[in-house]
């Protein structure tokens, strides 16, 4: 993933480019959080991830009405997995801010010495303890005895795992000691030793299974099992810094609490030091970073926090983290070594990630032979906004690279040294075929800069085995088919037994081939149990035989109940990139079913734009206006003549007249008078077609999503994937929005947590009555339904005069519509 763009092109934003860009960046940072706290499988750098999220915040800071759109500004953590039940947080679990120099940290002084109003001559203390690299768990104790753990999830609702972490032996499960609180939520961080980390690899390896690529992936995929033998057979250890809700309340200072973990049997971290200034806080970072390989355990940095519980409480919170806390991390750790190969990997949503087989080399204490190297637009030396990375340098076999390793993340290329390189090497030439199913792979045109994508994506999508799994997983989900039963586990099951490879198959199944797939992969299940040590089910046989024909039936019932569906759930449980439930219900509403959308489309494909028209279109200070007439007049040769007005000012009939700045930049791209008429007659010949712009034009569809519709359905593979459906199931109208109630028409927003509903049910309450749900407060807004721990939303709802309710009084009104 390229780095986020630098703050100096704010100055010449639009709000339409600003609003691209955030929403770029939303997505990135929802994918990133989605790898590291679902997935355990992060694959872009800390420092990387704060890039992203500083220049979100910059972004929302230029533009207000941004803030709260995407959420991800103040996100925590990822959604929690559906193999899980869930545990709502009493106390949310916030992310901390980070730093990655000795400035920041001696800011971050600064400011709260700033907001306490306390003078450097009066006395402030922090403590600085190790970051540690593992997963976070909350554990509640009532009356001293754990009652739930969880883990972070979204920072509002985690995953309950408290049978997982029964087993954990440095988790008592009654607390030591006396004169702990009636209710006390312990949070601290599991993890596993480097020597427990290197002897499970060795298991997996000579069971000829999967290694995992470090410590902290191994301990939360231990910790999230969903068999709790498996996670016993881990020696999971645990450290305890934190915590939630206690009752009564916890006073004096941070120090003295962590003093009070230990007497009660929870871990501390013994490393953790008092410090009077910036500087002693800097000092014990460097100690604990001199003595980081020798820990034994897995550490990316240092984290700060004022040790006066009371000053804590002053100090409060902002957005997703404390103001009383920050986290100093490690810097990244480089080495030089070479290219021996390229290889291919197809990601879960079609990406084609290329990979760098390296020469072996020692990056910080750890062996390296691979290395990220993110999308054909980073080996070609160029980002996502079409701009040169590393100066242009493209990645060759045989070049000598820069490998930086950080934390435990997978390395990546940095740069490349071209005196070193090869006089034969050549430029990698990328494929334009997914290795996996041979369907095309592409990079779209990006519509914002007429530059295509830095990713080139699998056009397989529903066909290709690379991503069936999740594609899978993603159409039998509740906003999708909603298949009763079929959770992540099954559909892995049935892929693998070769049952289920696209959407129609799952309509075809049968009692004893699916009954045959389960059996098989219990008993390979128990294998497993068995070679990690664990002792056998003592559940009796013929009672888990009746359970499992019971669960299958349940799952061919499910299937049956869903032989017709609305047509907005059936597109969007396709899974077509861009195609989310809002721009699903929009193409519902414009096509009476799924055929005519087809046929839709298919027009909508002929009628695209050429690349001329797209880079006409993108260029800078070219608007829509002054695009149209200068495709409709021609181009006014007299370069002299150059008109201030601005773009959109009526103009006389049959003539262009056009800035300076106008000018410039079509010099720019084109180069003299006679090439800017030349280009515009080539972009007025390719410009898009009426069916084109049927979708394109349409506000809540857009020229993006056209383009993914077009690119899905013009595989092969996927038109006759979407037939083979549907000649399975049929598709009903959708619902219309209710027109005679008292919400039609208005706009509503939800903030905080809701308890009583998910979110999304509550936007699906909201329209079903006729009204549009909207992720931000303005003076259009009608009403506001706040739930705990609404933030900026509720000042902007003061701000504008907009009304505020409650989840229960909405609900009430709800009742009464």
């Amino acid at each position: 993933m390229p780095p986020a763009r630098s703050d100096a092109s704010l100055a010449d934003m639009t709000p339409e480019t600003a609003r691209a860009e955030h929403a770029d960046l939303s997505s990135r940072i929802a994918e990133a959080d989605r790898l590291y706290h679902q997935e355990d499988a992060p694959e872009i750098t800390d420092a990387e991830y704060d890039a992203l999220r500083r220049r979100l915040e910059t972004i929302e800071g230029a533009f207000p009405d941004l803030a709260g759109t995407g959420a991800a500004s103040a996100s925590v953590g990822a959604k929690p997995s559906e193999k899980f039940a869930k545990v709502r947080h009493a106390v949310p679990m916030l992310s901390l801010g980070n730093a990655f120099a000795d400035e920041e940290v001696a800011d971050f002084v600064a400011r709260v010495r700033r907001f306490l109003n306390r003078p450097e001559s009066e006395p402030l203390a922090f403590t600085a303890e190790p970051k540690i690299d593992g997963l976070s768990l909350a554990l509640r104790y009532e009356d001293g005895r754990l009652v739930t753990a969880a883990t972070r999830g979204d920072g509002e609702v985690g995953e309950d795992v408290t049978v997982n972490a029964r087993t954990v032996s440095d988790i008592p499960q009654v607390l030591a000691g006396t004169c702990w609180p009636a209710v006390c939520e312990v949070r601290g961080e599991v993890y596993l030793s480097h020597a427990d980390f290197a002897a499970i690899n060795a298991r997996q390896e000579a069971a000829g299974k999967p290694v995992f690529a470090n410590p902290r992936n191994a301990a939360a995929g231990s910790l999230r099992q969903l068999d709790p033998e498996i996670t016993r057979s881990r020696p999971l250890k645990f450290f305890a810094y934190a915590w939630g809700e206690v009752v009564p309340a916890l006073n004096g200072t941070q120090h003295g609490v962590l003093k009070r973990f230990a007497a009660w049997g929870l871990p501390v971290n013994d490393r953790t030091k008092l410090c009077a200034d910036a500087e002693a806080m800097i000092a014990h970072y460097r100690s604990i970073e001199a003595e980081r390989a020798e820990l034994g355990y897995d550490i990316d940095g240092v984290v700060y926090k004022v040790d006066d519980l009371s000053l804590q409480r002053r100090l409060g919170f902002v957005s997703r983290s404390p103001r009383w806390a920050l986290a100093h991390k490690f810097a990244a750790q480089k080495a030089l070594t070479v290219v021996e190969g390229i290889e291919i990997n197809v990601g879960r949503t079609g990406s084609l990630n290329p990979l760098a087989r390296l020469r072996p080399v020692t990056v910080g204490g750890v062996v390296v032979s691979n290395a990220t190297l993110h999308n054909e637009g980073y080996v070609q030396g160029v980002g996502g906004d079409g701009e040169p990375i590393r100066d242009g340098r493209d990645i060759r076999v045989g070049d000598t690279v820069v490998v930086q390793r950080a934390g435990d993340v997978i390395p990546k290329v940095m740069d490349v040294v071209l005196e070193k390189r090869p006089a034969e090497a050549e430029p990698y030439a990328f494929p334009d075929h997914c290795p996996a199913c041979g369907s095309r792979a592409l990079r779209e045109i990006n519509p914002r800069t007429g530059k295509p994508d830095a990713v080139r994506r699998c056009t397989g999508g529903l066909i290709c085995p690379a991503q069936g799994v999740e594609r899978l997983k993603h159409f039998v989900s509740r906003n999708g088919f909603d298949l009763e039963g079929f959770g992540q586990t099954y559909i892995e099951v049935l892929f693998e037994a070769g049952l289920v490879r696209q959407p129609a198959d799952l309509f075809r199944l049968d009692f004893e081939p699916l009954k045959a797939a389960i059996v098989a992969r219990r008993e390979a299940l128990s294998a497993e149990r068995r070679a990690d040590g664990a002792p056998a089910p003592k559940k009796a046989a013929k009672k888990k035989g009746d359970d499992e024909d019971k669960a299958i039936k349940n799952l061919l019932a499910s299937v049956e109940d869903r032989r017709s569906l609305p047509l907005n759930r059936f597109l969007f449980a396709l899974g077509i990139p861009d195609i989310g439930e809002s721009t699903a219900k929009a193409l519902a509403k414009r096509f009476s079913d799924m055929p005519a959308l087809m046929d839709g489309v298919a027009a909508a494909g002929r009628a695209q734009a050429g690349p001329d028209w797209i880079a006409f279109s993108a260029l800078p200070r070219i608007g829509p206006t002054t695009r149209d007439r200068l495709l409709e007049f021609g181009f006014p040769r007299d370069l002299a003549e150059a008109d201030e007005n601005e773009e959109g000012e009526a103009q006389p009939q049959g003539r262009v007249r056009l800035s300076a700045p106008q000018r410039a930049s079509l010099l720019a791209h084109y180069g003299d008078a006679d090439a800017i008429a030349a280009g515009i007659v080539r972009a007025a010949e390719e410009r898009p077609g009426d069916a084109y712009r049927h979708f394109a034009d349409d506000g809540e569809i857009g020229p993006v999503a056209t383009d993914s519709l077009i690119a899905f359905f013009s595989e092969p593979h996927n038109h006759a994937a979407v037939r083979a459906l549907l000649a399975e199931v049929g598709t009903e109208a959708m619902a219309a929005p209710a027109t005679a109630t008292a919400f039609a028409g208005k706009t509503i927003v939800f903030t905080g947590s809701l308890e009583r509903m998910t979110r999304s049910e509550a936007k699906a309450t909201a329209e079903r009555l006729g009204a549009k749900v909207s992720g931000s407060v303005s003076a259009k807004t009608d009403l506001v339904v706040a739930g705990p721990g609404a933030g900026s939303k509720l000042k902007d709802a003061e701000k504008h005069g907009v009304e505020v309710v409650s989840e229960e009084a909405w609900l009430a009104l709800v009742a009464s519509a």
